[in-house]
């Protein structure tokens, strides 16, 4: 038997059900078609059902300051809602002007129910400015935040307004005015539906220029509707077992686009490759599900690992996030393995047909005899320097990377322009401490007295004020509020809150308030970080060894998936965190932080995605080496063949990430810029530079799986053709 019968010979009993699969999609493609048009006109349907079924709470159980946060809510009906925060300002002692304590009264009765504390409450002077021109207000809206609630900044604004007395300026901010004021006064950005369509029509336009024929390039497209639509029905049908997160919406409109056109353009890339060597329609069809279909599930395997990895997090609405997104990826590899095939047994050679491109702009013949084979014989000759420039660019991005601060935006980090930055600017000209944006609020019980409480705060370094004010006592219960003397989410306000707690000890007080909150959340999620690291480290190495039948391949993946996210935190980190090109491109300063949840997502999201393109290019090498069993030849077959796919897959998420990046919001621009930077970083110095160089220098070890490992695996031995006299050499 010949290497090349011999290598066909063992792709068939590698995948049979694959090769089944298309011969029985090739006879019934008309009604696979037919099922697949239904299923998606009903996941129109669902898609507008789940919008009324979204989860929409936000809940850390377990964790000391959002269990105090639960307990005052029910006792007091407030204690979840961030406060707004009025600030009066005038030429003379603020205290002294009637009517003030009037306008603080009618902006709390807009929303009915909502605690109040100022001087005029209180007689305490932690609210007035050392020069008394300026004194603030906290009001705290009653119920609790969800994405779609709305504390109604703009009326309160109207009636502070409205009552401030003569000659005082009145100004309504805190952290949900100000993040109001980011936004431009939006809510939340471009809709889910928005956000597919500007991601579909940047798509179409890569796709232009990647096939340069019109079925190729609707294909793709179609293959992500259906995607994106089927998995509305599953997520619906899913949020009678569970809560899902409206976040879930989001990730299936932008993911599942990415994703589905990442698996379409790998399928039809092959498809394409098999007609121009000849093969009629169904055995080019036949190939493609037996290499290219097998490496859209291993790939859709280690997105679905990624996302899942969340449910380790003690968090309800992140676990429904890991669970709900985790169907994004099933579904697109389902569209990928049955539709697309049916799709492309239906046209068959008029795939390309209907040019929109000079044929001398698309198709350049073979592959290897393009600017990606050249570039691959550069890498086979000069694998070292090579290797060198990917690490130098890598290493000056891990250093940002590793530097990357976890925190909420700071009230000063906000862009914007308006009332809210206004009464932001008038707090900090006046010395009040930025703290007043995210008080503590301690919640006393029991009937503990409060007055030890406000003393020991007092004393406490880094509380600049503490005050119990009349009002603020129900039944057994009290509450204590204390001003931070630096912002709620500055590095310096951990230590004070650490402070505060141990202070808090024996005393019948516990610590609430939205910064007691959100550092429980960074808790939460830091604290659990690495099990959720080990658990999709561990996973993915499984599912690449089967994969690949070897060792050192999977290791190697892992490590460079792991740097490449680290990369990525040290864009934003450059970006954002210390302000390169912030200000002049979003108007966003230097935040000193990243938010919290934003490192989080984009590991979970770019973790997978990103192990596509090491999934594309690994599964040509690894078919070119059983069929030769030269490395270097594999090495620089697979990077020729598949450097325009991964390169386009990433320009398509890359677009659709950057399309995200452009809603309002500093947590939104952090988060879309993080995605489309690291997906573009990854598919250019990770895949063209290090994984192939590497590769190279690692010769026949590549390959290695001593037999305990592959019975381990439950991997099949298989026969390689002997090494060729110029890789021995």
């Amino acid at each position: 038997m010949s290497s090349d019968q011999f290598s066909r010979s063992n792709a068939q009993e590698r995948q049979p059900r694959l090769a089944r699969l298309a011969h029985v999609i090739v006879r019934r493609r008309r009604a696979v078609i037919v099922a697949w048009v239904v299923l998606t006109l009903f996941g129109g349907f669902a898609a507008g059902q789940v919008s009324k079924r979204w989860f929409e709470s936000f809940s850390i159980p377990g964790y000391s300051s959002y269990e105090a946060n639960q307990r005052t809510l029910k006792t007091f009906g407030q204690g979840e809602q961030a406060p707004l925060v009025a600030v009066f300002t005038s030429s003379g002692d603020v205290t002294q002007k009637t009517g003030i304590a009037d306008a603080i009264a009618a902006a709390a009765k807009v929303n009915p129910g909502s605690r109040v504390s100022s001087f005029f409450s209180t007689h305490n002077s932690a609210y007035v400015s050392k020069d008394r021109h300026t004194t603030f207000a906290e009001i705290y809206p009653p119920g609790t935040p969800t994405f779609s609630s709305s504390v109604h900044i703009d009326q309160v604004r109207a009636a502070l307004k409205t009552k401030a007395p003569s000659g005082v300026q009145a100004h309504l901010t805190g952290r949900d005015p100000l993040y109001d004021a980011s936004s431009g006064g939006e809510s939340g950005g471009p809709s889910v539906l928005t956000e597919a369509l500007i991601g579909g029509v940047g798509s179409l336009v890569i796709l232009f220029f990647v096939f340069g024929t019109l079925p190729a390039v609707l294909i793709p497209i179609a293959i992500a509707i259906a995607s994106i639509l089927n998995t509305f029905t599953l997520v619906w049908v899913l949020t009678y077992l569970t809560n899902v997160s409206i976040i879930v919406q989001f990730l299936i409109a932008l993911v599942g686009l990415g994703v589905a056109i990442d698996y379409a353009l790998l399928m039809i890339f092959r498809f394409r490759d098999e007609l121009r060597e000849g093969e009629d329609v169904e055995t080019a069809l036949v190939e493609t599900m037996t290499h290219a279909g097998r490496s859209v599930i291993v790939s859709g395997s280690t997105v679905a690992v990624g996302l899942l990895s969340m449910i380790v997090l003690p968090l309800p609405f992140i676990r429904s996030i890991g669970i709900g997104g985790m169907l994004i990826p099933t579904v697109s590899v389902i569209t990928a393995i049955t539709l697309l095939p049916a799709l492309l047994a239906t046209l068959g050679t008029r795939i390309n047909s209907v040019r929109l491109l000079p044929k001398r702009f698309v198709d350049r013949g073979h592959p290897e005899d393009g600017p990606w084979g050249r570039w691959a014989d550069l890498v086979i000759r000069r694998p070292v320097p090579v290797a060198l420039v990917g690490l130098a660019i890598v290493g000056v991005l891990v250093f940002y990377g590793v530097q990357l601060n976890p925190s909420e935006a700071q009230a000063k980090d906000f862009p914007g322009r308006g009332d809210a930055i206004d009464g932001r600017a008038a707090l900090a000209d006046a010395g009040i401490s930025a703290g007043v944006m995210k008080p503590f609020v301690v919640l006393v019980e029991n009937g503990a007295s409060r007055e030890p409480i406000v003393e020991k705060l007092r004393q406490t370094p880094g509380v600049v004020g503490a005050v119990a004010p009349p009002g603020w006592v129900k039944g057994s219960s009290s509450l204590v509020e204390a001003f931070p003397s630096a912002d709620g989410a500055a590095k310096e306000t951990r230590g004070t809150i650490k402070r505060v707690r141990a202070e808090l000890k024996g005393t019948g007080g516990t610590l609430g308030g939205v910064a007691g909150e959100d550092r429980d959340f960074v808790a939460a999620v830091y604290s659990n970080f690495p099990y959720v690291l080990g658990f999709v480290v561990l996973l993915t190495f499984i599912l690449l060894a089967r994969a690949f039948r070897s060792i050192l391949l999977p290791i190697k993946a892992v490590v460079l998936n792991l740097v490449s996210l680290v990369a990525a935190y040290g864009i934003i980190v450059f970006i954002f965190q210390d302000g390169h090109g912030a200000e002049a491109i979003w108007n966003v300063h230097a935040t000193d932080s990243i938010i919290p949840w934003i490192p989080l997502m984009i590991f979970a999201f770019l973790f997978g995605l990103s192990m596509d393109y090491e999934v594309f290019m690994l599964t040509r090498m690894r078919e070119s080496y059983d069929e030769t069993g030269d490395t270097n030849r594999a090495i620089a077959l697979g990077l020729a063949r598949t450097g325009k796919l991964v390169t386009s897959a990433a320009l398509v998420l890359m677009f659709a990430f950057f399309v995200l990046s452009t809603g309002p919001g500093v947590d939104i621009k952090q988060f879309g810029i993080g995605l489309a930077a690291g997906i573009i970083f990854d598919a250019t110095v990770i895949r063209a530079l290090l994984v192939p160089a590497l590769m190279r220098l690692f010769g026949s070890w590549n390959w290695w799986l001593p037999e305990p490992a592959a019975r381990a695996l439950f991997v099949r031995r298989e026969r390689v053709p002997e090494k060729t006299a110029a890789e021995t050499a």
